[in-house]
């Protein structure tokens, strides 16, 4: 691949504003070509540009295009940064009148070097706010489409879509459908405005010289006027990649717009690397349809502030994974100590979790056509959600890591919404981890709050994930947790079931249906605030589910925890996959009895305290 590095404006409000300037503090840049002014931490903006492309495994050669008026600066510049100055093309211009044009400057070079390999074509002049993207996820990106490529991002709130090229890029292909060179008010509702920042095949070039012909007027030679024709016009396919970062040209602005832009970006800078990012995940109760998540069913599950999993990202020189002294340790008291907590504990912690989403999500930001940066980071991550009980423990780690990358690399709502998001948390468990799971625990980490869920097999099919609607949270009944001190693997619990209702079994997919029907009747429950009928509800939930599943499959520290709050008069069922119940306990006395005999029986017993996210939004 070869690169291409316009810098033959001419005669540009910036570069007379600073001539004109009476405070002399830009005098110092008088006559220096746009793209030598200083930009983002004080470097040359043609500097950051031509450290991203010098890299002999990506490019074979790289050009510069100039003009005759500003030849010398970049020669000498070529000189200095050891730039091959027989690569720097002049395009014979001296005046605005006597321009080319940015299409033509791109035809000149192609045609006097011969050129005949893809090419890479970047605005020189422009700022970008992020000066670590990763070039070679760029090439790696174009090279996997059948087409050519131009890079986006997502304007800010302060920058108006009329002054920029606007492009629609189709969510699932990535292909750019549309696009608009600045767009008058409201002709579109994208936000996403393309750069100077192409890829183009070498068997497309020809296009250029096409456009030439049928474009003599110069003011058309431009490359917003070359993207509407080949995209809108000529059909060609265009692919779309976003890089989360802004970009402006400044040739475009004058010197109080530069100067802004040059302290924003710099100041998102100074910002970024200092302040840790924190993200926290909540354990969550299946209150009603569990476990038909996994079988096309319904269900009801609510986040809770008792249990959660915390992860902390800090920027640093090489990417770290630290280990929790708990649950990932490296270091016993003894042989023994070891063989205990290997015996109890397992051999997975929570470090696995991090690796595998942070591997998913750079997977993921490849195939979407979305640019990460090349920043490293430490990732350490904490954790109260009691082990094997079926609180959803492992995905909240992987929620909370997600939340952290999110932020980290700027990826917006629009790039990652949370319906996908739940089922890339799913996916990092089962497909990186091989762990047994369902949507419910993933789709309520993301909503949060009390959420009803509906994976109703034509939807899932069809758009890859349910129906997800929060309920009110407000005057909820007091909800109780208790859990095993001692559990068994809850992952045990799902048995045979899921062969059964594959292969059709009558019983198996009626329950499911059933499950999905009580979940309906729950929601009006909570709608009403009918906390008797809820409390009725679960308790049919449980003995649907123990009849599908079997006492044998249950286990017997469930049963008993079940007998247990049954004796209270609580309603009660299985919040998770096994090795803690949650109830319903209408009668607030026999509550403080119930809690005390759990107790007694060697059971963990909590009151459940709801995560709100509406409420905490507001706080």
């Amino acid at each position: 691949m070869i690169c291409i590095l316009l810098v033959a404006g001419h005669g540009t409000i910036l570069e007379t504003q600073i001539k004109s300037d009476v405070t002399g503090l830009y005098a110092h840049l008088t006559g220096v070509p746009k793209a030598l002014l200083p930009g983002v931490g004080g470097k040359k903006i043609l500097d950051f540009w031509w450290e991203t492309v010098n890299t002999r495994q990506l490019f074979s050669e790289v050009y510069l295009v100039t003009n005759a008026d500003k030849y010398k600066h970049y020669e000498r510049w070529a000189t200095a940064n050891d730039f091959p100055v027989e690569n720097v093309v002049n395009d014979g211009s001296t005046t605005l009148d006597d321009r080319l044009g940015a299409v033509a400057d791109l035809e000149l070079a192609i045609r006097s070097r011969q050129l005949q390999d893809d090419i890479m074509v970047i605005a020189g002049d422009m700022l970008c706010a992020d000066q670590n993207f990763d070039i070679a996820q760029v090439i790696r990106f174009f090279r996997s489409k059948p087409g050519e490529l131009a890079i986006y991002y997502e304007l800010e709130s302060g920058e108006k879509s009329y002054t920029r090229g606007i492009v629609q890029v189709c969510p699932n292909t990535h292909r750019v459908t549309r696009f608009f060179e600045k767009p008058q008010e409201g002709i579109t509702a994208s936000r996403l405005a393309s750069v100077v920042f192409y890829c183009l095949r070498k068997e497309s070039l020809p296009y250029i010289s096409e456009f030439l012909i049928q474009h003599p007027d110069v003011n058309d030679k431009t490359f917003g006027k070359f993207w509407e024709w080949l995209i809108n016009e000529e059909k060609v396919p265009v692919y779309g990649m976003k890089l989360p970062t802004g970009f402006q040209l400044i040739g475009q602005v004058g010197l109080s717009d530069y100067t802004k832009w040059l302290t924003h970006y710099s100041s998102k800078q100074q910002l970024s690397p200092s302040k840790p990012i924190t993200c926290r995940s909540y354990a969550r109760v299946g209150l009603m349809g569990n476990p038909s998540d996994g079988f096309n069913g319904k269900t009801i599950a609510m986040t809770i502030t008792n249990f959660w999993a915390e992860v902390t990202l800090m920027e640093s020189q090489t990417l770290v994974l630290l280990p929790h002294p708990l649950n990932d340790p490296t270091e016993f008291g003894s042989l023994q100590d070891l063989f205990r907590i290997s015996r109890k504990e397992g051999y997975l912690g929570g470090l696995r979790l991090l690796q595998a989403t942070c591997k998913k999500f750079y997977q993921f930001c490849s195939e979407q056509g979305i640019a990460l940066s090349k920043q490293n980071f430490t990732l350490k991550y904490d954790t109260n959600i009691p082990r094997q009980v079926g609180l959803a423990g492992s995905s909240a780690i992987v929620s909370a890591t997600l939340k952290c990358l999110m932020k980290f690399y700027n990826i917006t709502d629009n790039d990652l919404p949370k319906p996908v998001r739940a089922n890339f948390i799913l996916n990092v468990e089962t497909d990186e981890l091989f762990i047994t799971a369902g949507l419910q625990d993933r789709v309520v980490q993301v909503y949060e709050g009390l959420v009803y869920m509906d994976f109703n097999k034509q939807l899932m099919d069809e758009r890859g994930y349910g129906e997800y609607i929060p309920l009110d949270m407000s005057e909820l009944p007091l909800f109780w947790l208790a859990y095993l001190g001692d559990p068994s693997d809850s992952g045990r619990i799902h048995s045979n079931v899921r062969q059964r209702w594959l292969s059709g079994e009558s019983a198996v997919v009626e329950a499911m249906k059933s499950f999905a029907e009580l979940t309906d009747q729950a929601r009006a429950a909570f709608q009403c605030k009918d906390w008797p009928r809820l409390a009725q509800l679960m308790d049919e939930n449980f003995e649907l589910r123990r009849s599908v599943y079997t006492d044998d499959c249950l286990g017997p520290g469930n049963l008993r925890m079940v007998q247990l709050a049954r004796q209270y008069g609580s309603a009660v069922k299985l919040p998770g996959s096994g090795g803690a119940v949650v109830g319903l306990c209408m009668d607030p006395e026999r509550l403080v009895d119930m809690k005390r005999a759990f107790q007694e029986a060697g059971c963990v017993f909590c009151l459940i305290v709801p995560y709100d996210p509406s409420v905490q939004s507001q706080n």
